[in-house]
């Protein structure tokens, strides 16, 4: 085996003996160095036409040392998987900053600056991953952005197709061992890119493993287009990632009994990476550390979870303090989990239509 399948299969072995450890909040932490748009411009970006600032994944390519340093901070406090600096580097979102020629390179570089500091990191006892983050985009295919005209779709279901596509590849040719369409509010852009997903895997000749990970909008318990977690299940379940899960939105407290419902329908893992909790009134997550430690605890001794780690807010500390706290704990059983039953010696599974 080449050095990305010996990663998989280390990966595969490692969610069935133990729960793994996400990484953080990319751009809290980015928040954290107070940035002015000269810096993220560079020296490269310095006389272009459209301000930057905010638009974080261009570091991966005005201040990679910045970024690196952050996989750096996160994998030091004990994430088994760290995720790229690749959120918002689709068409789509790109475009509001006038970058759309950049995204192979900031896709690739994101890979790249990862991958490094996973290496790094990595020793025998404790391998430690990467994950290319895909965003949701900042379009939809389901609702009209135009309440006059509900017909109406801002891009359609092939562009948005192309638009993950583009960034997956970069991705992939960057060293990712694992494919990631995180923060999932439509099903139907999710659906897009397992299509389009399923083509490039053909195309390349390597079936990546793919996480999913979708977003409960409020208490409703719903994604915005209006499923409940276990209708999202079964809406990406032809894709067969090798986890599902949800993130954002809510905090531990409030995210539990969605995670739960997932937890119940999921022949998968099962993966969550909440917020510090809520947004306070202005705007901020401040849920301490051990607070969303001891929720993520409560989860992993109720066999809810696989994969654990954080979203908006949560810093190395918190991702620290939730490595300390699942630490020892068993994760989540799935009977009918191909990587589980493979590894376990339990009969074989047969995905079913």
């Amino acid at each position: 085996m080449d050095d990305r399948e010996l990663r998989r299969a280390a990966f595969e072995a490692a969610a069935v003996e133990r729960i793994l450890v996400l990484d953080g909040a990319m751009g809290t932490q980015i928040q954290g160095y107070h940035l002015g748009e000269a810096e993220y411009r560079g020296k490269r970006f310095a006389g272009y036409s459209v301000d930057q600032i905010g638009n974080n994944d261009l570091l991966n390519i005005t201040q990679a040392g910045i970024v690196k340093e952050i996989h750096d901070a996160f994998l030091a406090a004990g994430a088994d998987i760290v995720t790229t600096n690749t959120f918002n580097a689709t068409e789509p979102s790109m475009a509001d900053y006038r970058m759309e020629r950049l995204i192979h390179e900031i896709n690739y570089e994101g890979a790249r600056l990862a991958r490094e500091a996973a290496d790094e990191a990595a020793t025998p006892g404790k391998p430690r991953f990467v994950a290319g983050a895909i965003g949701p985009t900042s379009k939809t295919t389901s609702i009209s952005p135009d309440v006059t005209d509900p017909a109406y779709r801002a891009i359609s279901f092939d562009e948005i197709k192309d638009a993950y596509v583009v960034a997956a590849a970069a991705l992939i040719e960057g060293g990712v061992d694992v494919l990631m369409l995180e923060t999932v509010f439509d099903t139907l852009n999710a659906k897009a890119a397992i299509f389009g997903l399923e083509a490039l895997f053909d195309d390349v000749g390597d079936r990546v493993p793919l996480m999913i990970s979708g977003t409960i909008t409020d208490r409703s318990g719903r994604t915005l287009t209006g499923q409940t977690t276990e209708a999202f299940w079964n809406s990406v379940r032809h894709a067969a990632p090798i986890s599902v899960g949800l993130n954002c939105s809510l905090g531990a407290e409030q995210l539990r009994p969605y995670v739960a419902e997932l937890s119940r329908v999921a022949d998968t893992l099962v993966s969550a990476h909440p917020n510090a909790g809520l947004p306070n009134e202005f705007g901020e997550y401040d849920e301490p550390p051990e607070v969303t430690a001891g929720h993520l605890r409560a989860w992993a001794e109720d066999g809810l979870v696989n994969i654990v780690g954080g979203c908006c807010g949560t810093t190395p500390s918190h991702i620290h303090a939730i490595a300390d706290a699942v630490a020892g704990l068993r994760p989540r059983l799935v009977p009918e989990c191909p990587v589980a039953l493979r590894l376990s010696g339990l009969e074989p599974f047969e995905v079913r239509p």
